[in-house]
């Protein structure tokens, strides 16, 4: 298999275990983290009570699989020279980013917080080396506009399916026990 086709296929790969760690965590840990963020940004105050159900997360999830798997295959089609692949690797390991910086802002566990230092940076870090000695281009602005497309594409996602589930989009109403929930360091 060529490197290039490696990265490429890798690029899926990566994304299914680092959404794993999603699939899992994103649910319980919504709540927390909705009620976290300032008051200025536009979220429903439902949403900021509530968090997202499994079924959110599980549609989301699966919604999202379909552009991923298809950078994947631009990439192999095209060695990793297609800007959907190289757009698509960009924005994944800048999210990988986006992870860590919210575990820090929140100061406790955030969903994708495991999965990023150990999957997403590191196949970041070796696709775009693989792909440098390839001689296929780093960041155009055709690569940096489709990884910014990104951004819309995934809050897209969120919305058909909050969309698609309506009152099943929102996490239960009442307070459940939060197994990833900070803990208080106990006081002498």
């Amino acid at each position: 298999m060529k490197p290039t086709t490696a990265i490429s296929l890798g690029l899926f790969a990566a994304w299914a275990v680092h959404d794993a760690e999603e699939l899992v965590t994103m649910a319980p840990t919504s709540r927390r983290v909705f009620r976290q963020l300032p008051d200025f940004l536009p979220i429903p105050q439902s949403l900021r009570e509530r968090g997202l159900s499994q079924k959110h997360v599980n549609v989301s999830l699966g919604l999202m699989a379909v552009p991923v798997a298809l950078s994947a295959v631009a990439g192999v089609k095209t060695n990793g020279k297609s800007p959907w692949f190289r757009g698509g690797l960009l924005a994944f390991g800048v999210h990988g980013f986006t992870h860590l910086l919210s575990s820090v802002a929140t100061r406790s566990y955030t969903t994708g917080v495991a999965t990023a230092p150990v999957v997403v940076l590191p196949y970041w870090f070796i696709a775009r080396r693989v792909l440098q000695q390839h001689g296929v281009e780093g960041s155009t602005r055709g690569v940096i506009a489709t990884a910014l497309a990104a951004i819309p594409l995934t809050a897209g996602v969120h919305v058909i399916s909050a969309a698609l589930l309506r009152e099943d989009s929102l996490g239960p109403a009442r307070e459940l026990d939060n197994r990833f929930a900070p803990r208080r360091p106990k006081q002498c």
